[in-house]
């Protein structure tokens, strides 16, 4: 019910004037490496591929998964469609399922006409049946999410993000609601550094619950490198997560693409 209301205020405020949104000359703005996605979208006309490899561990089950790769394409102002592209879940030690994970294709809107320090969106998506059920799990599995931003001002803001997964298919457990929280201090003009909450409770079974810490780095506007460490908070949870990552954009793809240039 959380949720519904957060999409009814998201829909509401999408009534008024245009605000802000991305454009070619803003800098990069990711969905990794913390769990909660970015609450912009892609310019319109670019394209954005974010890459990442993971290594986890929980008890003596140690593995890896890559490439983690999401393609986001904006096609309108304030609004963008995005893909995941399936990875690779792979074993290091221990007993651990391996495989692919699915082809997750998703459409988001940026809320537009909310006050300048705030930004919304609403993010509807779909996990296909196309990977390894044993890492996947059944059937379709659609999903509704909810990011938001808030800028502090001195380099500082808070971000977070509403979750409801969808798992009709499988018997055990049919929904699982996650909820992040952020704490994101701009250091430099290009490096930024944050602290994450992240909690997900599925409608049967245990909960987890993740501490993730990391950064980004712009190497220009358009390109980031990034990395991040989690560590799990009860029993149920990976005891880490280490990743890092790379991402691009490229801008006025309707017209001529061209490689983004380093600042000098």
């Amino acid at each position: 019910m959380r949720c519904v209301s957060l999409l009814t205020v998201a829909l509401c405020s999408g009534m008024v004037q245009a605000g802000e949104c991305p454009s070619p000359q803003s800098e990069i703005a990711t969905d990794r490496p913390d769990v909660t996605n970015s609450s912009l979208v892609v310019p319109d006309g670019s394209i954005q591929i974010e890459n990442g490899v993971n290594t986890s561990g929980q008890s003596r089950a140690k593995g890896f998964d890559s490439s983690n790769s999401r393609l986001r394409f904006g096609v309108a102002p304030c609004l963008e469609v995005l893909v995941d592209v399936p990875s690779y879940v792979g074993r290091l030690t221990g007993a651990i399922d391996t495989g692919f994970t699915n082809v997750s294709p998703g459409v988001k809107w940026q809320v537009s006409g909310l006050p300048e320090p705030a930004n919304l969106s609403v993010v509807f998506g779909a996990s296909l049946p196309t990977g390894t059920p044993a890492i996947t799990g059944p059937g379709f599995q659609p999903y509704l999410q909810l990011p938001w931003s808030y800028e502090l001002g001195g380099g500082w803001g808070i971000s977070g993000m509403f979750t409801s997964f969808f798992r009709p298919s499988d018997p055990t457990s049919h929904q699982t609601s996650e909820a992040t929280f952020v704490i994101e201090r701009k250091v430099s003009e290009k490096l930024a550094l944050f602290a994450e909450y992240v909690s997900d409770t599925p409608s049967r079974g245990a909960s987890t619950a993740l501490l993730n810490v990391g950064g980004g780095y712009l190497l220009n506007r358009t390109e980031q490198i990034d990395f991040h460490l989690a560590f799990g908070l009860n029993r149920n949870s990976p005891d880490y997560i280490i990743g890092v990552g790379y991402s691009y954009r490229w801008d006025n793809v309707l017209g001529t693409a061209t490689r983004p240039r380093l600042w000098h």
